[in-house]
């Protein structure tokens, strides 16, 4: 009987023994698991944004983060980036990898020759900035109200009839218009009464013209512009041509 006793209580010595080194076991490889998976994070890092950088810049940004450099020998048209400077990269900016990796960069051509910088997707601002830099004169800029552009962005660009003159019409969103209104027919009415009521709607109202007109007191509005039925938002101009 003693010795049933004494021969369980080693079994389950030797239980609890192995049952403390599964859990030493255990907890070591999740240690490990974890120190490697710190391992290899540490090892990671961000690729930078290295578009329009001169290769010095980008040189010195790469380097801040452990990375190398390697500049590809063939060059790449971009209208919007200047000559000699970072056009395009891989990997991309964002891209996670591991420190020490070489990124290539493709610098720029620079402007295609009597062509206009490309412009779509910048800033009005922006695009007045490349122009005056690529001695381009801006020739107009017309201007639509969409949801389906960021606001103050250029959507369009066109050159006069000719092709490859040195001015560059601009189409810009002026972003998405909170209420619109149907332009009312003004022909007839008193040009004075009109203005005020559509001042008071938030409209730029302006007499552009008078001219005679028999029969009709001065002041009687003869054309107007949007005609009537056009929609119109408040802040959008509105000319008039009056009688004398």
């Amino acid at each position: 009987m003693a010795r049933r006793r004494k021969s369980r209580s080693v079994l389950l010595g030797i239980g609890k023994a192995v049952v403390l080194l599964g859990a030493f076991g255990l907890a070591y490889a999740l240690f490990a698991l974890l120190g490697l998976q710190l391992a290899l994070e540490s090892r990671e890092v961000a690729v930078p944004d290295l578009t329009n950088l001169t290769p010095e810049e980008a040189s010195a940004t790469v380097a801040a983060t452990d990375l190398a450099l390697r500049i590809e020998a063939i060059r790449r048209v971009d209208q919007s980036i200047a000559a000699g400077r970072v056009a395009d990269q891989d990997p991309g900016p964002g891209v996670v990898t591991r420190r020490g990796r070489s990124v290539k960069i493709w610098l720029s051509s620079g402007l295609i020759p009597g062509a206009a910088p490309t412009l779509i997707g910048a800033s009005e601002r922006a695009a007045r900035q490349r122009l005056a830099e690529a001695s381009f004169a801006l020739q107009g800029v017309a201007e639509i109200r969409s949801a389906r552009y960021p606001p103050d962005a250029v959507v369009a660009q066109e050159s006069p009839p000719g092709g490859r003159g040195q001015a560059v019409w601009l189409l810009v969103n002026r972003g998405e218009r909170d209420s619109t209104y149907v332009m009312p027919d003004l022909i007839g009415v008193d040009a004075t009464t009109a203005a005020e009521v559509l001042r008071a709607g938030g409209f730029r109202v302006t007499v552009v013209g008078d001219h005679p007109y028999d029969g009709l007191p001065a002041g009687i509005v003869l054309r107007q512009a949007p005609q009537a039925g056009f929609q119109i938002a408040p802040g959008e101009p509105i000319s008039l041509e009056v009688s004398q």
